[in-house]
């Protein structure tokens, strides 16, 4: 019986593996034996590897899994990015946009954006200029740090000299027709006893794209629209200065990159080294 006596597993190893109805004193749960231990934990983690496959949908809506390296089984840049997004989202809050940020504020702002960047990896606008459309709400500024709302552009400053508080700012983009317009959201204080005027402000520019990922912005007119009580008031487009009459500084075309895109979030920096967080509104 030589071909017996070279089996290294057990009695006991065995007769917890087979189909029993009661279990004795003499004979080990099918819980407790070591072997079926071990193959409960072999079939647990082809299991588990299985569960972390990524699903992705094709533009024919044909969604496909796809398994992750063997070496990682779960991709470290899948668990990263929504981690990075709450770490960004939490540096910028409680900053009033930017306005209320300190050198320490900014600091911390940018070490965020700089780790969401660096995991998301280039941006590349010529294939994904589609994630663009939309309505996308300013959730942070480094430029209004300088209490201005130009930022290191030439813009009205807040606070009490100029009574204007800043409502919410947002961008909205039209991949088609090219339209990129900041709409910004004002209230400018007026003398007692009158109530301060509500207004929203829209920038309206065209856009194109440049490289990969850096967009320019070409300035065309800008609308004021009354809001609150006074909404009923038509629209009044501001008259621009002739070029020959601006000063060359004064001007709000640009040029900035897109650092970090998805579908709800977008970092960008400016030609001025402004750091702007977008959600999609």
């Amino acid at each position: 019986m030589a071909s017996h006596s070279s089996v290294s597993v057990s009695h006991s190893s065995i007769t917890c593996l087979l189909p029993t109805k009661t279990h004795s004193a003499s004979t080990p749960h099918p819980l407790h034996c070591p072997l079926r231990r071990r193959l409960l934990s072999l079939g647990n983690r082809t299991t588990t590897r299985r569960s972390f496959s990524s699903v992705r949908a094709s533009q024919d809506d044909v969604v496909s899994v796809v398994d992750p390296p063997l070496e990682n089984e779960k991709s470290p840049g899948f668990e990263l990015v929504p981690y990075l997004k709450l770490k960004l989202l939490s540096a910028v809050s409680g900053v009033n946009r930017g306005l209320a940020a300190n050198a320490d504020d900014l600091r911390k702002a940018d070490a965020a954006a700089k780790e969401l960047e660096d995991v998301g990896g280039p941006v590349d606008l010529s294939s994904d200029l589609d994630k663009l459309q939309g309505r996308w709400k300013l959730i942070y500024s480094s430029a209004f740090s300088s209490r201005t709302l130009g930022g290191s552009r030439p813009g009205p400053p807040t606070g009490r000299l100029l009574p204007i508080t800043l409502g919410q700012v947002f961008q909205r983009i039209d991949i088609l027709s090219k339209d990129f317009d900041n709409i910004v959201e004002l209230e400018l204080g007026a003398p007692w006893p009158l109530p301060p005027l509500e207004v929203t402000a829209t920038l309206a520019h065209k856009f194109e794209l440049i490289g990969s990922s850096n967009i320019k912005i070409i300035f065309e007119k800008t609308t004021v629209k009354a809001t609150g009580n006074l909404s009923q008031l038509p629209p009044l487009e501001l008259p621009r200065l002739p070029d020959g009459l601006r000063r060359q500084s004064d001007t709000r075309s640009g040029e900035f990159e897109v650092t970090y895109l998805d579908d709800d979030t977008r970092i960008t920096r400016g030609d001025r080294g402004e750091l702007r967080v977008f959600v999609i509104s």
